[in-house]
């Protein structure tokens, strides 16, 4: 199972990479796989300034529909439209073309409270 060492991430299962302050946000591999077969990703807060916490929004799979929770507070200032079309990517490649959202980060020091992919590790039993 994929855990890139370079992200961070989440107990709900998000991973989270900075540039600047710039955050990319995506699920990780163990919760694509979990969720199975994903066919719509539902992001309408974009443009919105959000808390770490609250919902941004949906993945729907064959079997469920999951609420997604920003990991770092900021606005929301895009999402990958993308996966309107081939929300299947979130499967296939989690970490690069499944991305989903990019947050404008309020503080960036929040990025350094978020989990190491040895704590996500341990978190997931890997």
């Amino acid at each position: 199972m994929s855990i890139p060492s370079n992200l961070k991430y989440t107990k709900d299962h998000e991973w989270v990479s900075l540039e600047g302050d710039i955050a990319t946000v995506g699920i990780t591999h163990f919760a694509q796989k979990e969720l199975g077969d994903i066919v719509y990703v539902e992001v309408e807060t974009l443009d919105q300034v959000l808390e770490k916490d609250e919902v941004f929004g949906t993945v729907e799979a064959v079997k469920t529909v999951s609420d997604l929770f920003l990991p770092i507070a900021g606005e929301i200032i895009e999402f990958n439209e993308a996966l309107e079309s081939t929300p299947e990517s979130v499967n296939s490649d989690p970490y690069g073309a499944g991305w989903m959202i990019k947050i404008k980060v309020s503080d960036v020091s929040a990025f350094d409270t978020l989990m190491s992919d040895e704590d996500y590790k341990a978190l997931i039993g890997a």
